[in-house]
């Protein structure tokens, strides 16, 4: 929708365009909050209520008052009143279905709304550097020069977080292949899966290549790493970023069946398997993807890690590594996953496991676990 209206509307300015992406993004963010307060059901989106909303979200969230000639004066003393019995509804205050709110209430208990809480505000924008490149000194050399002002991450080495958001993907930085946008949370479990210099390696859900192009530079560009994913488009685009990036090691191959499988059993020393699922752990990154999250989908993505984990996990030979790691706060799709697959598979040891949550990390959620094959 966004991507939209800036081609309808050309002659508006980076400033321009930046507030409008923001502002929309901050009230998806806040949009059961917003309809509440007003007095809408948010579960039946109504393009008339869209001027109201936005005059309440300005009130409430932003603390700014506009009044604009197409819209009467908003009721306040209505809109805090609301506001006010929203303090008791978690699920209200921190816009989330119940049944998130729910799931998160069982598992996490007493640290949930703070989790909820974490999970609701905007993530901050980090960089990954690219050592096959570049190097961490010479990169916060140049952003310090061009008055760019970052923190080093406290929990992986090359991860710089910027405490203003730029449009790094315009820097040459970028287009140079020196940096890449990544979650700090997104670089630990690349650092999670230990991978050497010369090691057989293979991202089978590989993407776009992130954790690829990331694992390439702690390979040092030595051994083979295959990156592999049931869409073409994707590799395509894993092509071009390894391009960027000076990972030559890198190996595209599509996912065309089992038999695409078979061919690589017992053949890899390292196998992430960053398996699909439903991406709650970067709600404060995806905030419109809680609105499209419901439980029939959970369901159906517990049966694809299954598949995925019991399938992948054969290209590990004997002696070598399984990584399984989601972007997900659910057991379900973590915990369990890993004690079904156990039971299944008594031939792998779990060798550690890690969490990772936006309250107590300040990532992004993540689940990851690295089991060894058995010689």
């Amino acid at each position: 929708m966004i991507e939209k209206l800036f081609k309808a509307n050309k002659q508006w300015g980076s400033r321009d365009r930046g507030f409008i992406a923001e502002t929309v993004y901050d009230m998806v963010r806040h949009w059961r909050l917003i309809n509440t307060v007003n007095g809408n059901d948010f579960t039946q989106p109504n393009p008339k209520y869209f001027d109201a909303l936005l005059q309440v979200y300005l009130f409430l969230i932003k603390q700014q008052e506009y009044y604009f000639e197409w819209q009467t004066r908003l009721d306040k003393a209505k809109i805090l009143e609301n506001y006010k019995k929203a303090q008791n509804q978690a699920e209200v205050l921190y816009s989330v279905p119940n049944w998130i709110h729910q799931k998160g209430n069982d598992q996490y208990g007493n640290t949930w709304l703070n989790e909820l809480k974490s999970l609701n505000e905007p993530a901050p924008l980090v960089i990954r550097i690219n050592t096959l490149k570049n190097s961490l000194k010479n990169i916060e050399d140049q952003l310090t020069e061009e008055e760019v002002v970052f923190a080093e991450s406290e929990i992986t080495p090359n991860a710089l977080i910027l405490q203003k958001r730029i449009n790094v993907f315009s820097t040459e930085l970028f287009k140079e292949g020196f940096v890449e946008v990544q979650d700090e949370g997104s670089q630990v479990i690349g650092d999670f899966c230990k991978v050497k210099p010369g090691m057989r390696v293979i991202d089978a859900c590989a993407g776009a290549g992130g954790k690829s192009m990331q694992l390439a530079a702690l390979m040092e560009n030595k051994g083979k790493l295959i990156a592999m994913d049931v869409e073409q488009w994707k590799l395509d685009e894993c092509k071009k970023r390894a391009r960027r990036a000076g990972a030559f090691n890198i190996e595209p191959r599509l996912i065309e069946g089992s038999k695409t499988i078979k061919k690589l059993e017992n053949t890899a020393d390292v196998v992430l398997l960053d398996v699909p699922c439903t991406g709650t752990g970067v709600l404060r990154r995806n905030p419109d993807a809680k609105w499209k999250l419901n439980p029939e989908f959970l369901e159906k993505v517990k049966t694809m890690q299954h598949e995925i984990f019991r399938d992948y996990s054969k290209m590990v030979k004997p002696g070598g590594h399984l990584i399984y790691s989601t972007c997900s706060i659910f057991m379900d799709e973590n915990q369990h996953q890993v004690e079904v697959f156990l039971k299944e598979n008594p031939g792998y040891t779990v060798e550690e496991e890690k969490i990772l949550t936006p309250f107590m990390n300040g990532t992004d959620g993540f689940y990851m676990v690295r089991l060894k094959r058995n010689a």
